[in-house]
């Protein structure tokens, strides 16, 4: 495995530092990379090969037992740890299971909503005239990860963002607070959200 590192990073450091730092000799890292290949590498370099086939071909969601499967029924002959050696060789791990989408529970009630003063006029004549805002979110390895963003019609920037871990209003509320700071606290503008509610104006003193 050393000389294999060393192969790998020879490019990046001079070879006799990395034989030094690993603790072995030039000359038997130069053997050892003009040797042949054994035959046991020969044939993990071609089953690799398929392995690795099998899991792209699955959208990375392929665990070792179901890649198995698939070089078995593609006439290998191996056994379920060699599999699991090759995959781990290849950095090949499978995607997290996506949970399902989140509930939005939020209670709307439509007839108390803002009159949607935009009306699908997506442009400004300057800056900090309108605003739109919306929010997402993105399955992250630690869950869902929830982003507001309000973005400023005139230059179609964002201005304005927060990230969270819930979805509440605080989120939105927050990428909204930002827009108004790095903006400088605009006097007034049309803000419009999600579901055509519309604010007409955002005073300074607010």
């Amino acid at each position: 495995m050393k000389f294999v590192f060393i192969a790998k990073h020879r490019a990046v450091w001079p070879v006799a530092w990395l034989c030094e730092a690993l603790g072995v000799s030039r000359s038997g890292f130069h053997a050892w990379l003009n040797r042949s290949p054994s035959a046991r590498s020969r044939s993990d370099k071609e089953l690799g090969g398929k392995v690795k086939a099998s899991f792209l071909a699955s959208d990375r969601t392929y665990g070792a037992r179901r890649v198995w499967r698939d070089v078995l029924a593609d006439g290998a002959d191996c056994g379920l740890h060699r599999i699991e050696r090759l995959m781990r060789l290849q950095g090949l791990r499978a995607r997290p299971r996506r949970r399902r989408l989140p509930k939005d529970s939020g209670d709307r009630q439509l007839e108390s909503m803002p009159a949607n003063l935009l009306d699908r006029r997506f442009v400004a004549e300057r800056p900090n005239q309108k605003w739109i805002a919306d929010f997402t979110y993105l399955w992250t390895a630690e869950g869902w990860l929830y982003v507001a963003a309000v973005i400023d019609l005139f230059s179609r920037q964002v201005v304005g963002w927060s990230m969270s871990a819930a979805m509440t209003a605080q989120l939105v509320t927050d990428a909204l607070l930002m827009a108004v700071w790095r903006r400088g606290k605009p006097d007034a503008l049309l803000h419009h959200s999600d579901q055509a509610v519309s604010i007409r104006a955002i005073s300074s003193s607010d």
